[in-house]
């Protein structure tokens, strides 16, 4: 094992199955962090799960954090998933699927578990291009929080290496993306990024997290491994 450690945000979906595989790729001993919030599609920390053994990572935990106290988002309260949008509909406002703060809340708890194992880099894979809109994904806000790490925890301010925040998909398309996980053994099958999955993992297909997901795929000339549901496989 090598000494450098990365927290690697794992939600079982693409995104962050490709950062896991750059972090571990780099050198890192990956240290998975979930998050059960109330999701309706909980069944991605099955995959998150999937992927950990996958890619062989360290350790995965799974944080508690029931977000349906506040709610107010599509994924936490009793919203629709919005469906079969084109791309000017999504670009044109934050999303109902916005989880108020989410990944405040996240980056905190990572925080915190970083200072625990003694960790420096703190990994995300948050997207400013294909990101729908979510203002928490955007790298001002990202910079943002890394100053405000360095400032609130003990080893930002008595160490000499402070704590970053990694986000190495940032400017990258969707296909991009996919490709990268590719070439790094990343098995999409076992990932997960529908919005409004049935209880067995099959993606509706419609939902802008699908949509998303589907051109990336087209776009890269790889075949979606992807079960929707509308295909029936």
């Amino acid at each position: 094992m090598s000494n450098k450690k990365a927290i690697v945000l794992l939600s079982g979906g693409l995104d962050s199955a490709t950062v896991a595989a750059i972090a571990k790729a780099e050198g890192y001993d990956v240290y998975a962090l979930s998050f059960s919030y109330g999701q309706r599609h909980s069944v991605e920390l099955t995959a998150a799960s999937r992927v950990k053994d996958q890619l062989g990572l360290i350790e995965r935990r799974t944080a508690n954090v029931d977000l349906r106290t506040f709610g107010g988002s599509a994924l936490t309260d009793n919203i629709d998933v919005p469906k079969d949008r084109d791309e000017d509909t999504m670009d044109s406002d934050i999303p109902v699927t916005y989880v108020p703060a989410r990944n405040t809340i996240f980056l905190s708890f990572a925080l915190a578990y970083a200072e625990v194992i003694g960790c420096k880099d703190i990994w995300i894979g948050v997207n400013a291009l294909d990101y729908s809109g979510y203002p928490d994904c955007r790298p001002e806000y990202i910079a943002a929080f890394q100053a405000m790490a360095n400032l609130a925890t003990k080893a930002g301010v008595t160490e000499d290496d402070k704590m970053s925040i990694r986000t190495p998909l940032l400017n990258l398309t969707k296909a991009e993306i996919i490709k990268a996980g590719i070439e790094l053994g990343v098995d999409y099958s076992l990932t997960i990024s529908c919005y409004d999955p049935d209880p067995s993992g099959a993606a509706c297909g419609h939902c802008d997290s699908c949509y998303l997901r589907k051109k990336g795929f087209d776009e890269a000339g790889v075949v979606d491994p992807t079960r929707y549901r509308e295909t029936g496989d």
